[in-house]
């Protein structure tokens, strides 16, 4: 096997240097003194022939292969403390805590249920829950904040399989103006009033779910966009199931749309690692596809019994 000429702590030396702005404020982070940090850096750049920083003005700066190398040196050092999570894990057995990102277009009763069956398995073990929005799950995983997410999308360089479809349905109270209308309704319509949207809850809130009207309000919690509408504020899009009781006792009536009145999407389940996940992980993320999957087969058969048309079910 190859011998590596640069360490690790070389490797972690140009990333905090890089990182943090600068020798003076690496050296702080490291408590280690500057003279130390820049030997180093002048190691890498020995012992591969490299160029790693440039002067442009007063400022150093990283040459095209120093941005290469702190690319490729700060993936080995993360894959290196998964490593060490990994043994740890596996010396440790079950895990003390399991942390878990889910979108909260999941149904909050079946979430509560699963974790109430992984309860009685393993009382003792933490849940550290974490309710996201649109890209919120993929930001949880990207920064290692959770062992396993449920969201939209499977974020790349994670793995994922589909773990169930989700209806919504654009509804408003009955008696908000556009019912008034007693005709099938356009986006024109819609845009003549308020539309109710429930933030990205990751910091750079870069995704937006569907069409978004000008006029509209914006919220952070499912519960604060139902509870307005159904006072008559303004109209959305809902997961069918988290406003099934509104819908029945009439709080929310379904928007007539000529399109678009019902959307379908798929939620996925996504390991952080897979190979790191540990015994707790692996056991809540089989028991979330059992109850999924018993939930979506007793869906099925009361809408066979109903008589509910197939194109219909979503």
């Amino acid at each position: 096997m190859a011998q590596t000429r640069i360490s690790l702590d070389h490797w972690s030396v140009l990333v905090s240097v890089v990182e943090s702005g600068g020798y003076a404020n690496a050296a702080e982070r490291m408590h280690k003194s500057q003279s130390t940090l820049s030997y180093a850096v002048q190691k890498i750049e020995r012992l591969l022939a490299v160029k790693l920083f440039e002067l442009r003005g007063r400022k150093a700066v990283l040459t095209p292969a120093g941005q290469l190398l702190y690319r490729r040196g700060k993936a080995l050092i993360e894959d290196a403390a998964r490593l060490e999570h990994v043994a740890g894990e596996l010396a440790k057995g079950w895990e003390s805590e399991v942390r878990l990102a889910v979108d909260v277009v999941f149904p909050t009763w079946l979430l509560l249920g699963c974790l109430a069956e992984f309860a009685k398995e393993r009382p003792a073990t933490r849940i550290e829950l974490y309710e996201t929005t649109l890209s919120g799950h993929e930001e949880a995983l990207a920064e290692h904040k959770v062992d396993l997410a449920i969201g939209g999308s499977v974020p790349a360089g994670f793995v994922g399989d589909p773990l169930m479809p989700v209806r919504f349905v654009c509804a408003a109270a009955p008696g908000h103006p556009l019912h008034q209308l007693g005709r099938p309704l356009n986006v024109e319509d819609l845009r003549r009033h308020r539309h109710l949207v429930i933030r990205d809850s990751s910091a750079q809130r870069s995704r937006t779910a569907g069409w978004l009207n000008e006029t509209r309000w914006t919220v952070s919690h499912k519960a604060t966009s139902i509870r307005a509408a159904t006072m008559g504020l303004g109209y959305a899009w809902y997961p069918e199931d988290s406003v099934r009781e509104e819908l029945e006792s009439g709080a929310l009536k379904p928007l007539p749309l000529r399109e678009g009145a019902e959307r379908v999407a798929t939620l996925y389940l996504v390991y952080a690692d897979r190979d790191a996940a540990g015994p707790g992980t692996q056991w809540l993320a089989e028991i979330l596809r059992d109850e999924v999957r018993k939930n979506c087969a007793a869906q099925r058969s009361r809408q066979d019994r109903a008589g509910t048309p197939a194109a219909a079910r979503g």
